[in-house]
């Protein structure tokens, strides 16, 4: 099979330090080809150069993810958040050759919304237009130093309550092809487009070659197979698009019973839930192969 299925590292701990490095071996013997791991903070401690190693050794991937917010924002209105996101960006792509990886995914521009206690502010015309200008300028810089790095930053659009700068795929589409560089593509979240897109598939097959990451998530970020996501045709929309990089799970919601459930903060592992992530990998492998099989 041509698309190597990975989990993101969020589904055992954060921060993920040198104390976390066991998750490597255990993240290959579950069945998985890549982690997805945040990109680690200046102070944070994890060994990068050991973390390479041993994925390495485990014959394990590594794809990165973006953390930025608004004191490192490409459309920010404040200069001196503007260069901090150039400055982060950059900081990405060194972390990413210190680690082996080659693709670093998210939203990039960073603007968070409710994560950040931004509410959604009614932006003029003008303003949305020049947010939108100053994003793909900020890009426009970076983008050529990943290429040049032989890395690629992949362009994540999030639902309209996580962001107001990029919510589809259609708009991340048009800031990649305005941006013109080998450097920034798209990343795709499942999670995200089902509450944002008319169609997935339809969504996935416009992205076409742009995409260069994607997340297979449920609905409600459970386990794959237990919520309303159309695994079938998802995967065929992605052989239709001829994409054949990583694809990752997130599957982290937990104690989903209980009254007062803080849902949207990220919460630790509670009981083993080894035997669910396989059955999850089990469900996306079979579900691309099936696609590869009657393209």
């Amino acid at each position: 099979m041509k698309n190597p299925i990975g989990i993101i590292s969020m589904q055992y701990t954060r921060p993920f330090t040198n104390s976390a490095l066991p998750y490597l071996a255990k993240t290959r013997a579950l069945g998985f080809d890549f982690i997805e791991l945040l990109v680690p903070e200046p102070e944070d401690d994890i060994d990068q150069a050991e973390l390479r190693r041993i994925c390495e050794g485990e014959g394990l991937g590594l794809v990165l993810a973006a953390r930025v917010n608004l004191q490192r924002s490409i459309a920010s209105e404040d200069a001196g958040a503007r260069q901090g996101g150039i400055d982060y960006l950059t900081y990405c792509i060194e972390v990413a050759e210190r680690t082996g990886a080659r693709i670093i995914g998210g939203p990039l521009y960073g603007e968070p919304l409710v994560f950040a206690g931004r509410p959604p502010f009614p932006w003029s015309a003008e303003q949305i237009a020049t947010r939108a200008a100053r994003t793909v300028e900020g890009l426009a810089k970076v983008a050529p130093r990943a290429a040049d790095a032989g890395k690629v930053f992949g362009l994540e659009p999030l639902n309209r309550f996580e962001t107001d700068i990029v919510n589809t795929a259609g708009q991340a589409d048009e800031v990649v092809d305005a941006v013109a560089s080998p450097g920034l593509g798209v990343m795709l979240d499942t999670f995200h487009m089902n509450m944002e897109e008319r169609s997935i598939p339809d969504a996935i097959r416009r992205t076409g070659s742009r995409l260069v990451h994607f997340q297979a998530n449920e609905n409600h970020r459970g386990f794959p197979g237990t919520g309303n996501m159309d695994w079938t045709a998802i995967m065929r929309a992605l052989s239709d698009a001829g994409y054949a990089g990583p694809v990752s799970l997130e599957p982290f919601r937990r104690d989903d019973t209980r009254v007062g459930l803080p849902i949207a903060h990220w919460r630790a592992p509670h009981e083993d839930e080894d035997d669910k992530l396989r059955a999850g990998l089990g469900l996306v492998r079979a579900a691309l192969t099936l696609a590869e099989v009657m393209h």
